[in-house]
């Protein structure tokens, strides 16, 4: 893996760079749509190509459970499996073992949990997360993480983030063992909402001089505030040389506040799960599909919006997909918000090269949220 800023932005931490990974190069910053089950829900690798992702997510934990590591590995590893030839994350697991078992165990080795499917059990360790990964052959892997609950006192934070780092470095250990050059590692970042240990876990992170790092234990109930500032205080003690990635983040409005901060990637299973429920992101906020005003509306969704869905199909018809359950009514949706969140992304990008970052922000918000949210960088 190689990363290269290309462009910083003069008025905030903004900059857009270029990631070269083994299934090709991917433009920051960028969003990755969430493929839980080696799928991002409704679509196929053909739609998501249409869309132009350049990368998306996979999830080690559920792909562990089924349909095993083992099998996606002698069915040409995620690439082969699912038919997709651009870049792959897994993350390690970690986040899932520890919000959806009914079961887990937590000790410096690693965490046993049971699985919500059958109810075996199942011991994770930071070799056994890189083993797994290593087997799904993703571009990018993560280390596994002991990941923070919200809200968390500062004695619990500390454990958890010392315990993170601690995993880490074994993460890195058992990677090094393997193909280096065709998966990257990144590190993640945790310390919850707490200043002093966001900061001590990015730079104690750093020093390990993994490939890229990611800011983890947001998103999980706090509040905006908080999670920006959990950026604030992690970002810019993270290497201005590697990849910055913050998990589990989708939001559009969030998105760009963290891009702000100097951030490159992003996931958040937000936009399809809104998709599924008639929710559509629009450039003047949300829109609920399923209301009963758009019955007879040939307008498309977002007059704006190139997508292939708006480019087609009127309000009206969405609707009555929508309330009709038909299925295609998630494919369609869920088109169009990753195709919104997508372009986002780009355009941001584009704002960084022309050193116009904090006017597009201004100027999308205004629009987005019907006020004026400019902050100082």
């Amino acid at each position: 893996m190689r990363y290269t800023v290309t462009h910083s932005d003069s008025g905030c931490a903004a900059r857009a760079g270029i990631l070269e990974l083994s299934h090709g190069a991917v433009e920051t910053p960028v969003f990755m749509p969430v493929g839980t089950q080696a799928s991002v829900k409704s679509l196929d690798s053909a739609d998501l190509s249409a869309l132009n992702a350049a990368i998306i997510l996979a999830n080690t934990y559920h792909l562990y459970l089924r349909p095993g590591a083992e099998t996606v590995a002698a069915l040409g590893g995620l690439h082969g499996f699912m038919q997709w030839n651009r870049p792959i994350l897994t993350d390690s697991g970690g986040f899932q073992v520890f919000s959806l078992s009914k079961l887990t165990k937590v000790t410096d080795e690693g965490a046993l949990f049971q699985s919500p499917i059958d109810g075996s059990r199942h011991f994770f360790t930071p070799e056994k997360s890189i083993d797994t990964q290593r087997a799904l052959g993703a571009d990018i892997i993560m280390c596994f993480d002991e990941c923070t609950e919200y809200p968390a006192a500062y004695d619990r934070a500390a454990a958890s983030m010392t315990m993170t780092e601690r995993w880490a470095r074994r993460c890195k250990a058992r990677w090094q063992q393997g193909d280096t050059e065709r998966q990257a590692l990144f590190g993640i970042v945790q310390g919850g909402a707490h200043e002093s240990l966001r900061i001590q876990g990015a730079l104690s992170l750093a020093e390990l001089d993994l490939p890229g790092y990611a800011v983890g234990g947001v998103s999980v109930g706090e509040s905006k505030e908080e999670m920006e500032a959990a950026v604030r205080w992690t970002a810019p003690r993270l290497p201005q040389s590697k990849p910055r990635y913050l998990m589990g983040v989708g939001a559009p409005e969030d998105m760009l506040m963290a891009i702000e901060h100097g951030v490159d990637m992003f996931d958040c299973v937000m936009p399809t799960r809104n998709a599924r429920h008639g929710n559509l992101f629009t450039r003047h906020g949300r829109v609920n599909i399923k209301n009963a005003r758009f019955g007879r509306d040939d307008a498309p969704v977002d007059a704006s919006c190139g997508c292939p869905v708006c480019r087609v199909y009127s309000r009206a018809y969405l609707s009555h997909l929508f309330r009709a359950g038909e299925l295609s009514s998630l494919r369609l949706n869920t088109l169009h918000n990753l195709f919104f969140m997508i372009q986002l992304s780009v355009q941001a990008r584009e704002a960084i090269k022309n050193n116009a970052y904090v006017a597009f922000k201004r100027a999308f918000l205004q629009d987005y949220t019907g006020r004026d949210e400019m902050q100082s960088c």
